[in-house]
């Protein structure tokens, strides 16, 4: 599908902000993540190989691709702006909210940490043509820009 700049959504000026503000907060989440990952490992073991098999196959089949939690503002308004875009993508929600994620869904978590440099275990985590690009203040960024449309050419051109 092609889209032009008039056919994106502007991003929320508060959530924006928030997004950004949220890496001050990213080494507390960060052990927090790991310490609940462990914790639920104790009582059910966890495959995180498998785990990261299945990131791996997700983040390469699917152009655009998501990971979220239901009730979080940033991964509502990153899904709204790829709803907006044009742009078909898949969803996949690892729960509710973080503090609510069983086992697998918080190894899952902090895997997605390892797709960026910044270690961030902050959701949502974007993938376009493989590559994680961030969350909502990445792509934020790309539809203020007017990149958005370039980024998913590009990993076409990858393809």
């Amino acid at each position: 599908m092609t889209t032009s700049a008039t056919d994106f959504r502007s991003p929320n000026p508060v959530i924006k902000t928030a997004a950004k503000g949220m890496s001050i907060l990213r080494p507390i989440f960060k052990a927090e993540a790991e310490l609940q990952a462990n914790a639920l490992d104790i009582f059910r073991k966890i495959d995180r190989a498998g785990l990261a098999e299945n990131i791996l196959e997700n983040k390469t089949k699917d152009e655009v691709l998501i990971y979220t939690y239901g009730l979080s503002p940033f991964s509502k308004e990153a899904l709204e702006m790829l709803d907006a875009s044009g742009y078909e993508y898949r969803n996949i929600e690892l729960g509710a909210e973080w503090f609510l994620l069983g086992g697998e869904a918080s190894a899952t978590r902090v895997l997605l940490s390892r797709e960026l440099q910044v270690r961030s275990t902050s959701l949502p985590k974007i993938f376009i043509g493989g590559e994680c690009i961030g969350g909502c203040a990445e792509l934020a960024s790309l539809v203020e820009n007017n990149e958005l449309d370039e980024a998913v050419q590009q990993s076409r051109s990858k393809r």
